[in-house]
């Protein structure tokens, strides 16, 4: 492979047989090297493709700003939360994950360290993602020999969330700001606290992300399977009223009606947390 462009002395941008730009990264791999030079494969540490051309070029840029150890800490981030989840992630993670933890660590340096106002939601809402934040700030300290605060694992644990979704950060908050409200109306209508640490739980919580996400985007769940919706509706009778107030929150919030498929998911959600 010929080098197409040369980043520092540990990252170039390549061409593959099929015409694809690859990044690539190597410690001392574009030592003295200029573009049209052939690589020395032996060298190769970590290889991106972005599918995307716009965020491939966002992604050059970053280059000069960041150095290798912050590129390699992200993708290790990346990767884990890749494997731990069981999904793949919008290529736009390794842009705006790396640019924020390169970002954090600099204002951390000036002490100037930011509180995540929606820290509290992001544990209770996003527990698996979390995670993730904790094990990436361990990640972080032990190959960077710096300590970030617990705010920033809530915002990473946004990154990934917002990767799962494919959704701009602002929606991510819109959409926790949602699935907050929904929580409220049913802890409401049953006066009960919920068991966070449920599997039902983890299951409603789970659900609402994605409604949520279908609500911003006015996309709908439709299977018109009636005879099933009924039958749900007339045998969880309660937690089908509260799915109704929930419509209601939302016809009136939102301008979004709920579908009987909707309703229908969200009537056994209710059902299984309240009573499980």
């Amino acid at each position: 492979m010929k080098i197409e462009k040369v980043f520092n002395n540990n990252v170039v941008s390549v061409f593959n047989e099929e015409n694809v730009e690859l990044v690539i990264m190597g410690r001392g791999i574009a030592f003295q090297k200029r573009p049209g030079d052939s690589i020395d494969e032996e060298k190769i540490e970590k290889t991106f493709t972005l599918k995307n051309k716009d965020m491939t070029e966002r992604f050059k840029t970053l280059l000069y700003e960041v150095s290798i150890e912050i590129m390699e800490v992200a993708e290790e981030i990346i990767k884990s939360a890749k494997v731990k989840l069981g999904r793949e992630l919008n290529d736009s993670i390794y842009i705006s994950l790396t640019d924020h933890i390169n970002f954090a660590i600099e204002r951390n340096k000036k002490g100037l360290d930011i509180k995540n106002a929606l820290l509290w939601e992001i544990k209770k809402l996003y527990r698996d993602e979390y995670s993730l934040g904790l094990e990436a700030l361990k990640m972080i300290e032990e190959n960077l020999q710096i300590i970030l605060p617990e705010d920033e694992a809530g915002f990473i644990a946004m990154h990934i969330v917002n990767a799962e979704l494919n959704e701009e950060m602002p929606n991510i908050v819109n959409i926790t700001k949602v699935m907050q409200d929904i929580l409220k109306i049913v802890k409401y209508h049953f006066k009960m606290e919920f068991n966070e640490e449920s599997l039902n739980f983890f299951r409603f919580v789970t659900h609402l992300k994605f409604f949520a996400q279908r609500l911003y985007n006015k996309t709908y769940m439709e299977n018109d399977d009636d005879f099933l919706f009924e039958a749900v509706k007339n045998k969880h009778k309660e937690a089908y009223e509260c799915t109704e107030k929930i419509n209601d929150y939302v016809r009136k919030q939102f301008d979004y009606k709920l579908t009987n498929d909707e309703k229908l998911y969200l009537t056994i959600h209710i059902e299984r947390v309240i009573n499980r």
